[in-house]
């Protein structure tokens, strides 16, 4: 059973596949079209249109937009980490890189001083993320896990082109906030096996409101349907661990404020009514929701318990 990859085929039908036939995506492409890629990212750069943000600033020239980040990747901290979701975390756990700067600003956000740049990290160069990268795999990781990849989608790319030149055989996870640019998303295809993107909101209005996005539902579509067009729904091997697909966080706020159902409804109408949800109940008051009567306590039991039924209603996988 080792050697199975399971996925739903056609018919919705939780299958096996043959695990041999996998490998990461990146080492399916030439070096020629990875080098394509990178050319085209850093085009991007000159003028950044990496996110829907378009901001137009030169990022090659150190010039800053909305979320902050500079030229050189800024790491928070890496390492293995075992508190991602079970499919993603096995023996040696996630080899988890958090990168600092977000493109979102949510006023809740629990990581604030590394979304919003007050810790500045560690600068690292290209060679450096792709040995970063090689190191957690000679550490027995599951995975590579990009936490908050968006601003440095050119470093990343050209670091895991070096990286599998040297040897890195993990699959690739792309785990944001849910607010990218499609154009973007199309330049990475092939470079990342799994996307794990935040479905955060049901509306626009909660999105402009909460972090500052006047588009994030509309986005938030648009990016999960290219998503699963490249990969697909979540296969997991025979000790349940995912090798590819899409896996949509959703975490859940007082008062409905992320639009549970709608999002639910979205998922499964739009994106695969087999996708792989994640209905989150850690909310807690951070950063400045203390300031907004709607943001400043925990979810209730009941709360997260109807959130919970309109996915399951919705017929999605809740992990």
């Amino acid at each position: 059973m080792l050697n199975c990859l399971y996925r739903f085929d056609e018919q919705g039908v939780f299958r096996l596949a043959d695990l041999r036939e996998w490998q990461p995506a990146y080492l399916k492409m030439s070096a020629k079209a990875r080098k394509e890629r990178i050319a085209a990212l850093r085009k991007k750069m000159k003028s950044c249109t990496l996110c829907p943000r378009n901001c137009g600033v030169d990022r090659l020239q150190e010039e800053k937009g909305k979320c902050g980040a500079p030229l050189s990747a800024l790491i928070s901290s890496i390492g293995p980490h075992y508190g991602e979701e079970k499919v993603l975390v096995g023996p040696g756990g996630s080899g988890t890189i958090f990168f600092t700067h977000c493109n979102l600003e949510c006023l809740f956000c629990q990581n604030w001083t590394i979304s919003r740049g007050y810790e500045t990290g560690e600068k690292v160069s290209t060679a450096e993320l792709a040995s970063l990268m090689l190191s957690l795999q000679r550490q027995g990781c599951t995975n590579i896990n990009l936490v908050t990849p968006t601003p440095y989608i050119y470093q990343i790319v050209s670091a895991l082109n070096l990286a599998a030149e040297g040897g890195l055989t993990l699959p690739v996870i792309y785990n944001c906030g849910g607010y990218e640019s499609v154009e973007a998303l199309q330049l990475l295809e092939g470079f990342i096996d799994i996307y794990m993107p935040d479905a955060k909101y049901g509306a626009d209005d909660a999105g402009e409101i909460y972090s500052g996005i006047p588009d994030y539902f509309s986005r938030m579509g648009a990016a999960l349907q290219e998503m699963q067009r490249q990969v697909g729904d979540l296969q997991v091997d025979g000790r349940g661990l995912a090798k590819r697909g899409l896996l949509v966080r959703h975490l859940v706020m007082p008062a409905d404020i992320s639009g549970s159902e709608a999002v639910a409804t979205s998922i499964s109408t739009e994106v695969s009514p087999h996708s792989a949800v994640n209905v989150m109940d850690q909310y807690h008051p951070a950063y400045r929701a203390a300031d907004y009567p709607r943001l400043k306590r925990r979810i209730t039991a009941e709360e997260y318990r109807t959130a919970r039924e309109a996915f399951r209603k919705a017929g999605l996988k809740i992990l």
